[in-house]
């Protein structure tokens, strides 16, 4: 894998041209290795030589704001790291090219360029909602199921420079959680529905104190006490998560310690949101860059999605 392959990948896929499947398969198959030697919590420093630490939320299979978000913030090198916070595929019908060039740069650069589960990461999710129809449609039933194989092995949450936890859901159903419990997680599965794992992957910050039943049916509603008591459990100064659309694309909540970035605008080509990334430098300030959908071929989302999705929506 080379800076060249990964710059000419991104042009070729923007051409709606198909990349062969031996080289996908070879993207797959190292990606694959570099995911299986990885903790569930993976500890991220930042270097001294990276002005900013960039991290993203759900894409959607949304590729053309993907590329957006590289030409604002430069494309992921050793000195321009980023961290991609889960929900990759689904609904967006450009989810194939979104998860090839993301994989590519996991591949080009395993220590700089780090990707997180989200809860569509998962086989029930790509069924329903468009990501096994896409891949069938473009390649074949094999590599949906190496693409399950892959998403299975994704890290459930990173820990920068210590102080910094970023995971795509939220936080817990009961106090006292360290996040050396998150380390050993058996995350070589489909998500359970309940549990950390489950909670990592679903849960929603609410504005209220306590806990709360979550309004998707699984994971549960987290308050600022609870997200206070974990920080201080285990001297961490802010939690990033995503997984929730937002007007601005991000919000800060619970006394600035819980932010949601979201990075696919317009989602769904009808929400009317902006889409936005977080940058960190070695301070660990958030800074907040966010931005409009750029046009895309006509191609609509939900395109290769269940023809069930219309009777259960």
């Amino acid at each position: 894998m080379a800076v060249e392959f990964m710059t000419g990948l991104l042009d070729w896929l923007k051409d709606e041209k198909k990349l062969h499947r031996k080289y996908a398969y070879k993207i797959l198959l190292r990606s694959k290795e570099i995911f299986e030697v990885q903790p569930s919590l993976v500890a991220v420093s930042i270097p001294d030589s990276s002005d900013r630490f960039t991290v993203c939320g759900d894409i959607h299979g949304q590729f053309y704001d993907l590329l957006n978000i590289f030409t604002l913030n430069g494309l992921p090198s050793q000195d321009n790291p980023y961290l991609f916070n889960g929900d990759f595929v689904d609904r967006g019908s450009f989810s194939v090219e979104v998860i090839l060039s993301l994989l590519g740069f996991k591949v080009l650069y395993p220590d700089h360029f780090f990707m997180s589960r989200g809860n569509h990461e998962s086989i029930n999710m790509n069924q329903m909602y468009g990501f096994e129809g896409e891949v069938r449609a473009k390649y074949s039933q094999q590599m949906w199921d190496l693409f399950t194989e892959i998403f299975n092995w994704l890290p459930l949450a990173h820990l920068l420079q210590s102080r910094v936890l970023v995971t795509h859901g939220g936080l817990f159903s009961r106090d006292g959680v360290k996040v050396s419990e998150l380390v050993d997680i058996d995350r070589n599965r489909q998500p359970p529905e309940e549990g950390l794992m489950c909670d990592l992957l679903w849960s929603d910050p609410q504005y209220i104190p306590g806990r709360g039943p979550s309004k998707r049916g699984v994971g549960v509603q987290f308050g600022p006490d609870v997200t206070e008591e974990f920080c201080s459990t285990n001297g961490i100064d802010l939690v990033i998560r995503s997984h929730e659309v937002k007007e601005e694309g991000y919000e800060v909540a619970h006394g600035g310690k819980c932010i949601t970035v979201f990075s696919a605008p317009n989602y769904c080509d009808q929400m009317g949101n902006k889409g936005a990334f977080i940058t960190l430098s070695t301070d660990l300030k958030p800074q907040f860059t966010t931005y409009e959908a750029v046009p895309h071929p006509k191609r609509k989302p939900m395109q290769y999605a269940s023809p069930l999705f219309g009777l259960l929506s």
